[in-house]
């Protein structure tokens, strides 16, 4: 049992580390602890009887609830590959525990060789340098969309964007810039190594992109365009807080989960109940999450 585990609400996280097999990929979800997320953000026009039964499913408070941070780390042949960092001590006190699941794991940072971001919010990329400012992952190569890089990275950030965002960008630089001589910029349809490609997924940020990975049914790693796993599957027309582009976010939600339903897609999610891995099912004019 990893102890670190325990520190989770009940009902957020399930002790031990969950492994499956997809294709040529061994995958082993990890945990980074939780982050705590006001009702306003995860469910905004939510009315208030909806929002305080969903709250509680969530195991959360009267206003709040927690949402777990699943991070897979994904070994093919001699490559391991890390999707997101976590936020390190960047983002809440009760995340960033990636560090110590990975030690709990039997895995040691220095043997990561590629980590892909889905987006550079600080709960995705906030664990990519330790406190110092030196890279936890010293001999990985990093990719990140295009788009990702370069709205981020925009020197007029702060006068074209909201000021909540500002905090955001600076964090984004940070983390990027960290790697960025060891830093590839992708777009959708690479192939980031054999049976990994790269799938749009803009929204949630601009260049948030998704994993597609072959194997008997292909298996989707969303990161956030799906936030959630009760929310989102069943309120689909619902925004989310954090969303920088809210319909486009909306739209490639739907679109996904539409695709997960009628490719029979197996689906990961990145803030979905620990392990997060599981199909979707219609039902009615919404969705349903199957853990499997």
């Amino acid at each position: 049992m990893n102890p670190e585990c325990e520190m989770l609400p009940p009902g957020v996280f399930s002790s031990g580390f969950h492994r499956l097999r997809h294709g040529q990929f061994d995958i082993t979800i990890l945990s980074d602890g939780y982050i705590t997320l006001p009702a306003e953000i995860l469910m905004p026009e939510a009315g208030r009887d909806e929002r305080m039964a969903t709250l509680g499913r969530l195991g959360g408070s009267m206003d709040s609830a927690p949402l777990q941070t699943n991070v897979p780390l994904i070994r093919k042949g001699t490559e391991l590959i890390l999707v997101d960092t976590g936020a390190g001590a960047n983002f809440q006190p009760s995340d960033g525990r990636l560090a110590a699941n990975l030690a709990s794991n039997g895995t040691d940072p220095a043997s990561i060789t590629q980590v892909i971001f889905t987006h550079a919010h600080p709960d995705h990329s906030g664990g990519t340098t330790r406190p110092d400012g030196s890279l936890l992952f010293p001999k990985a190569h990093y990719y990140v969309s295009e788009a990702e890089w370069s709205f981020w990275r925009d020197p007029e950030f702060e006068t074209k964007m909201p000021e909540p965002l500002h905090e955001f960008a600076r964090g984004a630089q940070r983390d990027l810039f960290a790697v960025k001589d060891r830093l590839t910029l992708v777009k959708p349809g690479d192939e980031i190594l054999s049976g990994m490609h790269v799938v749009g997924t803009r929204g949630h940020t601009p260049g948030h992109i998704s994993l597609e990975l072959a194997g008997d049914g292909n298996l989707l790693i969303a990161g956030d365009v799906i936030p959630n796993n009760i929310i989102s599957f069943e309120n689909p027309t619902w925004h989310f807080g954090f969303d920088t582009e809210p319909e486009i976010a909306l739209a490639n939600r739907a679109a996904l989960l539409d695709k997960a339903v009628n490719e029979k897609l197996r689906v990961l999610g990145y803030h979905w109940t620990y392990p997060g891995v599981g199909y979707v099912d219609r039902k009615g004019t919404a969705y349903r999450f199957v853990e499997g």
